[in-house]
């Protein structure tokens, strides 16, 4: 190992003899704020699709259901399962309410946080960002890079890919993300965004994977996506389903 650390020393300082600079490592908070400044008033207010849901058990598919999404940047999502059923849930800021046969039956602190990651953080000031990476609890004070299938990213969150802290991987071309890591009292889960797609300017996922403790949960691909289309807000006010 002395030996290896030897030789790459030598390197270094034989690239720095010839003038050669090694390129500067972006820290998380640079690389967020170079998402910001690409995507600040530039990316889609809304964004509708149609869901196809797949849920695993012990990494088998066990059903398969139609969501339908309607997102209004920065904080709100209604999701109604299947076809008029009256079921679905709504994220509203750091609430979530789940509603049955067109009754709430369940309202919760629950905020969806792949909201601000996907879109939602454009929509505030980068003073506000950079507090809502807090709240999430990231350390913005680590970050590495790295590669994901392939393509080179950018990790925000931590100093190494192994780590288990909550971490977020950026495209470095796009400047999407494309993975997340969150550990809690429950373990760990990962989500996946996928097989980007450009719309009304900006970029959407179009395939997602969800993992808990390396099992896979679920798969979301999306069909029929619409961005900037008007949305009435009353959707999103739990107070009004089922009227």
């Amino acid at each position: 190992m002395k030996h290896l650390l030897s030789i790459i020393t030598s390197i270094v300082t034989l690239l720095s003899v010839w003038g050669v600079t090694l390129p500067k490592q972006l820290t998380s908070t640079e690389v967020i704020k170079k998402m910001y400044s690409r995507y600040h008033n530039k990316w889609h207010t809304s964004l509708t699709f149609t869901q196809t849901t797949g849920r695993y058990r012990n990494d088998t598919l066990v059903k398969t259901d139609v969501w339908h999404e309607r997102i209004v940047y920065p904080d709100m999502l209604r999701i109604d399962f299947g076809e008029q059923t009256g079921n679905g849930v709504i994220y509203r800021g750091d609430s979530s309410y789940v509603f049955r046969n067109n009754k709430v039956v369940r309202s919760t602190r629950d905020e969806n946080e792949l909201i601000f990651f996907l879109g939602g953080m454009y929509f505030t000031t980068i003073d506000q960002v950079f507090v809502h990476f807090n709240t999430l609890h990231f350390d913005l004070s680590k970050g590495h890079e790295s590669t994901w299938k392939g393509k080179a990213v950018y990790v925000l969150g931590s100093a190494n890919d192994d780590e288990k802290v909550n971490q977020l991987w950026i495209d470095k071309e796009k400047l999407v993300a494309v993975r997340y890591f969150k550990y809690d009292k429950n373990g760990k889960m990962e989500a996946t965004f996928e097989e980007h797609k450009m719309v009304e300017g900006a970029w959407s996922e179009t395939l997602c994977k969800f993992y808990i403790n390396d099992k896979l949960l679920q798969t979301e691909v999306y069909q029929d996506i619409k961005a900037n289309q008007p949305i009435d807000k009353s959707v999103f006010d739990p107070a009004l389903i089922g009227k």
